[in-house]
């Protein structure tokens, strides 16, 4: 009792002492010039300051265990900006991805916003940035699309991140340079999400900031630091939850031996494949039966009744009879002659037709005017279809296509979809290099291979098929009437040919709907084309590299790139002397292609006479590199049936060929029917299985549907009308194509873009340069459409499959612009833009009748596919009359034009041959009197000059006027 008085008057002593420290303490806040005087000092502050878990009584209400410089003895820091201040500026810097190396800008693009709900100004705003991502989601975005994923970048910190979670901060302002940047690490996450409180900032303010007096020297306060004591171990029962949740082993382990004879240690094993019931210890079954001794008593069973009337069904049929067609005619009954004239006699027929007569007169002038069986529902929401419409009317990406290895920084020359199987689209790409640079880097190039890739939907990280070439290919395309075979031209001058009918099975086992849903999740988790781990094959799912069966030689190829390749149509065919006749096969056997050397070459790919091999033998006899044989004829022996030059028409010289455009068309049976033979045709050949053989020229008659004339964009911008029937000249003597017909520039750089309206035979756009024109075949005035210049130099372009006035202009600065022409014809439609880069090609696709894609390919190796909108791809009722109609007023424009200027051409040279007329014309003899009249008023003109020049020398004096008569 005595130890317990002695130690309670200790602790009162102790609480007295402490009392009168903090007396003094007071007193010392209150002195002008401390601290504590400041006036940015508030109660809350100090009352939280006296909260703080690291002080005792005794200590100062300044001493707080986050101020660890004033705790080390400094002093307080005065003037410039406050702490609090410092703290708001404090999370824009460190808080919202200032600098350190745990935090790093990151750009996510609108599809991967959606992909994980953080898109921009919806899910995530400037007053709420942040977004936590799981780290799962992260993980698989990067494996789905592997370098096309925008986490690509932090691959590796995201692998190696502790966390469940990845926290991930709008940045509106683009502080960092992106619109959101990622915190890398755990601390970084909590800091940002937890940032510390305005209070405790504004607290240290008070005690640090000082608001004293100038001049005065701040008095030095020191703290003191009283540890904390520990307390009392107070049991609340959680030992308890802990010893009830523990697991403890209730019955003993079970213990196995292994034993194997000695001297099959280290012995080498062979794994071989056998029956299980062959061997007696090859397995142990363990087969289920039923426990006899297992039972379960139902200790409640739920049982409910409830009273319904009894339901009942019954029908009844008739006796059915077996149907038989029966026809039964008779003559109606009929007035005789003289019945229908007293019938028409009479007063009361008179009346009635006197009463219908205007009504039915109404009625005809009604059906002259409008058509009163026009179904008004079917054209209800034509006007929805417009721009002007609240509809969607932009391009949505549907998906993009990159190789790291073989397209990456290359530029994509050639797009064409597969014309059968849908989902599948093919690319060649190509160095981009200028010819020295192609020179100087030759043996690099020759290095490394030329590809064309075939894409599918199924897969957009790794092309199905590669197709070898020699050269890099600038234009190539699938045979339509066998999409196995495909030829290109290559930079050099060759013509390549493929066959791939070997892996065609592999392009339609990939398409979309195909796989299994367990094949899709084996090869997520194990990789392409493994079934287990440690039992996959790895040449399952390798993309194979096919080699070309067959290549033009050097000698008789052309000599510069081939820049458009093109198949005949299959129910045509190109003789040696340029005769278009029948192809009574109807089978794609000739190519046509067209180079910059100025020179157009007509290709066959028949076998000569003798050697006529089936489809399937040229298939099936395959030499061991896996090539098909089926144009071995061909091989290094290639030559063009028909080679001719597009010759300028004024001077020597050709014309360097980019692009080519013949009127006939793969699937029109116009020309047949014209000549005749629409029903005479023997269908078979190549994509039927038949003989690669189409028979002898000599046999087949002129096809006189068809015309020999075609267009062609050259390389300076000229569009060139021509003609490649051979005809002999008169002066050598040999046969050659005539002068081209006509020649008109509109371009100031070369054509890329020469196609015909799928809707119109005779309408032809052309894009080359800075502008596009449009053409009428037939007219040679000039352009019916000749557009302004454009900011940025046009690339590429392509007519809508679906709607007649709509086509799509691809620009150097990767942007799509959609004209419109019933919309507006003095600028696009619709501008959007869909890569940095330059676009090279554009083709649209029709998958059905509710989608359409279009495929757009740049300059640094990407093809985008895009989505085109239902405004864009569905035609109106009136779409096809109005573009006719608008297209017949230009070329009466053209036409007026024209008159004008031939009328005002004839009005000049009439007036010229006037005027020389005059000139021409003897003048008659002067008379007498005329000549009398002449020298008259020249000496009057001699009289007034003399006088002049007297007056000038003051020697002429004027004579005096005599004075009037009185």
């Amino acid at each position: 009792m005595e130890d317990e008085n002695a130690v309670s008057q200790k602790e009162s002593e102790t609480a007295k002492e402490e009392e009168k420290e903090t007396d003094t303490t007071k007193e010392k806040s209150l002195k002008p010039g401390s601290a504590g005087s400041s006036k940015s000092r508030t109660p809350s502050a100090s009352s939280k300051r006296s909260a703080s878990p690291a002080k005792t009584p005794a200590t100062k209400p300044a001493a707080k265990p986050a101020d660890k410089g004033a705790a080390k003895g400094k002093k307080p820091v005065k003037g410039g900006k406050s702490k609090k201040d410092e703290h708001e500026e404090k999370p824009a810097v460190e808080g919202k991805g200032g600098g350190g190396d745990d935090i790093t800008p990151l750009f996510l693009a609108s599809k991967t916003q959606e992909l994980f709900s953080c898109v921009a100004d919806v899910d995530v705003t400037e007053e709420n940035p942040c977004k936590l991502l799981p780290k799962e989601g992260i993980l698989q975005d990067m494996k789905t699309r592997a370098a096309v994923s925008d986490f690509h970048p932090v691959k590796q910190i995201m692998l190696d991140y502790p966390g469940e979670e990845v926290l991930v901060v709008f940045d509106p302002d683009f502080k960092l340079g992106q619109n959101f940047y990622i915190a890398l690490t755990e601390e970084a996450k909590i800091r940002i999400l937890s940032p510390p409180s305005e209070e405790g900032e504004e607290g240290a303010e008070q005690v640090d900031g000082g608001g004293g007096v100038p001049g005065e020297e701040e008095e030095v306060i020191v703290y003191r630091y009283v540890p904390p004591e520990p307390k009392k171990w107070v049991s609340l029962g959680s030992e308890v939850e802990i010893e009830e949740e523990s697991v403890v082993e209730s019955r003993p382990k079970i213990q196995m031996t292994i034993q194997r004879v000695r001297r099959d240690f280290g012995a080498p094993i062979k794994f071989t494949d056998r029956n299980a019931d062959d061997v007696k210890d090859g397995f142990i079954e363990c087969s289920s039966f039923e426990d006899k001794s297992y039972n379960v008593k139902k200790m409640e069973m739920d049982f409910g009744t409830q009273a319904v009337p009894t339901y009942a069904e019954s029908g009844t049929q008739t006796e059915w009879k077996h149907p038989r067609n029966q026809a039964t005619q008779y003559f109606p009954r009929e007035f005789n002659i003289d019945e229908k004239k007293t019938l028409m006699e009479t007063e009361e027929v008179l009346n009635t037709i006197n009463k219908v007569t205007p009504r039915f007169e109404l009625a005809l002038q009604q059906n002259e005017i409008m058509n009163v069986f026009f179904d008004d529902w079917v054209a209800l929401a034509d006007e929805d279809s417009t721009f002007g419409s609240k509809s969607d009317s932009h391009l949505k990406e549907y998906q993009s296509f990159t190789d790291l290895q073989f397209s990456k920084d290359k530029a994509i020359t050639c797009i064409e979809w597969h014309p059968s199987i849908k989902g599948i689209v093919a690319v060649a790409c190509s160095e981009r290099m200028t010819f020295d640079d192609r020179v100087d880097n030759a043996s690099r190039i020759i290095m490394s291979p030329s590809l064309i890739l075939l894409w599918s939907f199924t897969d957009p990280i790794h092309p199905q098929i590669l197709l070898e070439a020699p050269d890099d290919i600038i234009s190539f395309k699938f045979c339509p009437t066998d999409p196995n075979i495909i030829a290109g031209g290559c930079i050099n001058g060759q013509v390549v040919m493929w066959d791939i009918s070997k892996h065609s099975d592999r392009l339609r086992s990939n398409q979309r709907g195909k796989q299994t849903k367990k094949n899709s999740m084996m090869k997520l988790h194990y990789g392409r084309g493994r079934d287990q781990p440690g039992f996959e094959d790895e040449n399952v799912d390798k993309t194979p590299v096919i080699r070309y069966c067959a290549v033009s030689g050097i000698e008789h190829s052309h000599k510069t790139a081939i820049a458009d390749l093109q198949w005949v149509p299959d129910h045509m065919e190109i003789t040696r002397m340029g005769i278009i006749v029948e192809n009574k096969t109807q089978t794609c056997s000739q190519i046509l292609t067209g180079s910059t050397d100025g020179y157009i070459g007509i290709w066959d790919t028949k076998p000569p006479k003798g050697h006529t091999p089936s489809v399937e033998e040229a298939r099936q006899k395959d030499n061991p590199l896996s090539v098909s044989t089926m144009f071995k004829h061909l091989d290094l022996t290639w030559k063009p049936t028909l080679k001719f030059p597009v010759s300028k028409i004024e001077g020597t010289g050709e014309y360097g060929v980019m692009r080519i455009s013949i009127q006939e068309r793969q699937g029109d049976r116009g020309a047949l029917e014209k000549s005749g033979k629409g029903s005479d045709t023997n269908i078979g050949g190549i994509g039927m299985g038949g003989s690669m053989r189409t028979g002898s020229a000599k046999d087949k008659k002129p096809l006189e549907g068809a015309t020999s004339k075609f267009f062609v964009g050259t390389e300076s911008g000229e569009l060139v009308y021509a003609d490649w029937k051979l005809e002999k000249d008169v002066d050598s003597g040999k046969l050659q194509p005539p002068k081209p017909q006509f020649a008109k520039l509109y371009h100031d750089w070369r054509i890329n873009t020469l196609q015909r309206s799928p809707f119109y035979k005779d309408l032809i756009l052309t894009v080359g340069g800075w502008n596009f024109t449009l053409w009428k075949e037939g007219v040679e005035g000039g352009p019916i459409i000749h557009s302004a210049t454009a900011p940025k130099k046009l690339t590429a372009g392509y007519w809508s499959p679906t709607r007649p006035a709509v086509f799509f202009i691809g620009c150097a600065d990767g942007n799509i612009d959609i004209w419109d022409l019933l919309d507006k014809t003095h600028e696009p439609s619709q501008t959007q833009n869909v890569s940095a880069s330059s676009i090279t090609q554009i083709y649209p696709w029709v998958v059905n009748s509710k989608q359409q894609l279009l495929a757009v390919s740049d300059s640094v190796g990407t093809l985008h596919i895009l989505e085109v909108p239902w405004t864009l791809r569905h035609a109106t009722s009136a779409e096809l009359p109005s573009m006719s109609s608008y297209i017949d007023r230009e070329v009466k424009r053209l036409e007026y034009i024209d008159k004008r200027q031939d009328f005002h051409i004839q009005s000049k040279r009439k007036l010229d041959a006037e005027e020389a007329q005059k000139k021409l014309v003897q003048p008659a003899d002067p008379s007498t009197e005329e000549v009398e009249n002449k020298m008259r008023v020249g000496f009057l003109d001699y009289k007034e000059d003399e006088k002049k020049f007297l007056e000038a020398l003051g020697l002429y004096i004027p004579p005096e006027e005599p004075l009037p008569e009185v």
